[in-house]
């Protein structure tokens, strides 16, 4: 848990961020390496399955997306302050990620149009559809948008809860980039992955039992801390 740790996965994924050469693929790698330098011990409930096009998660931290993208290649949608953080920022831009200011309506309808059109081609894609943090204790309002176009296309999704049970890992509020950064570095930080069975849309009668059901899903469980 160092600060060596984080730059260098960072600055060995920036050669192919900045040509633009398989983001997706540098990504995962680069995750793969900050998920130990960062301090966390992964637990793997259930079997993420890697024929699946879309992941939904619930969203506590930052750092969700990095421990979901270091078990498989795949693009998401991002804040767009993402952007502004320090050494990932700028290449970030060209990383195949969707950006969204949430609380611009055309921000979001433009993120949800270049998140489908990554699904209909066939990229592997990561979905919180919470849009923002929370504590674990409760689901906040989903944006219904990815899972509605998930739906519309008739892709398999699978949902996965994160979970922790160290209070330093939800990542809300108004708390900045490095101050998070550095109580990582210094505490133990252990985070549970409970994968679901992929549900199918054909199953299921219309997009609002389809929307219910990953709320179900995704409902925070004391089981899933061990």
């Amino acid at each position: 848990m160092s600060w060596a740790g984080v730059l260098w996965p960072t600055f060995a994924l920036l050669p192919s961020l900045a040509t633009g050469a398989e983001p997706q693929p540098g990504m995962h790698r680069w995750a793969r390496r900050l998920v130990p330098a960062l301090g966390l011990e992964l637990e793997i409930l259930g079997h993420p399955r890697n024929d699946i096009p879309l992941w939904v998660a619930n969203h506590l931290s930052w750092v969700d997306a990095v421990v979901l993208m270091s078990l498989r290649p795949m693009g998401t949608i991002a804040k767009g302050e993402v952007t502004g953080y320090p050494l990932i920022g700028r290449w970030a831009k060209k990383s195949g990620l969707h950006f969204v200011e949430r609380e611009d309506a055309t921000s979001r309808a433009a993120a949800l149009a270049s998140f489908t059109a990554s699904l209909q081609v066939g990229r592997d894609m990561l979905l919180f559809p919470e849009g923002t943090t929370t504590r674990g204790e409760r689901l906040a309002e989903f944006y219904e948008g990815g899972l509605r176009a998930a739906f519309d296309l008739g892709l398999p999704t699978q949902p996965l809860r994160i979970s922790s049970p160290a209070a330093h890992y939800p990542w809300t509020g108004d708390e900045t980039l490095l101050p998070h950064l550095r109580t990582l570095f210094t505490m133990r930080t252990p985070v549970t992955v409970a994968a679901e069975e992929p549900l199918y849309p054909a199953d299921f009668s219309c997009s609002g039992a389809w929307i219910a059901a990953f709320r179900t899903a995704l409902l925070p469980r004391s089981s899933d801390v061990r």
